[in-house]
């Protein structure tokens, strides 16, 4: 748990759950949800796990562009890509992610060990590890 709370983001969901509607308290989010085609739904909206690979992808970028920094490197012009599955798991359903690191400016081995860093600072990661599997694929 942190030290001191920051920020807190709030969010509230109507209606029915994957198929309702979210708002955040700021209202700059506002829009429908609606299940993927692939677990039943229209897909006329979007989900959760969109949401979530889009938080993942934010957060680890950033926590990839300090790892760069702490380590004296200029990263030069980096992409995160978080990859959000979502299937059965015994009784319940279960998320896998996979982060698709780019960072074509740097070596391999300089990359790995950025990424590793980025891994061990990224909140998202920090909430995860233990709890979901989450690859880091470099590109």
């Amino acid at each position: 748990m942190p030290d001191k709370v920051l920020y807190t983001a709030e969010a509230t969901s109507t209606g029915d759950g994957r198929n309702g509607h979210v708002t955040s308290s700021d209202n700059r989010l506002d829009f429908d949800m609606a299940m993927p085609p692939e677990l039943g739904g229209s897909g006329d909206g979007t989900n959760p796990e969109q949401l979530f690979a889009a938080g993942y992808a934010a957060c680890f970028h950033s926590a990839l562009r300090l790892a760069s920094r702490r380590a004296g490197v200029d990263a030069g012009d980096t992409t995160v890509t978080a990859q959000v599955g979502i299937g059965p798991e015994g009784d319940a359903f279960g998320l896998v992610v996979t982060l698709v690191i780019q960072m074509p400016e740097l070596d391999r081995e300089k990359a790995r060990e950025i990424a590793e860093a980025a891994h061990q600072v990224c909140p998202y990661s920090r909430a995860t590890r233990g709890n979901i599997s989450v690859e880091l694929r470099l590109l």
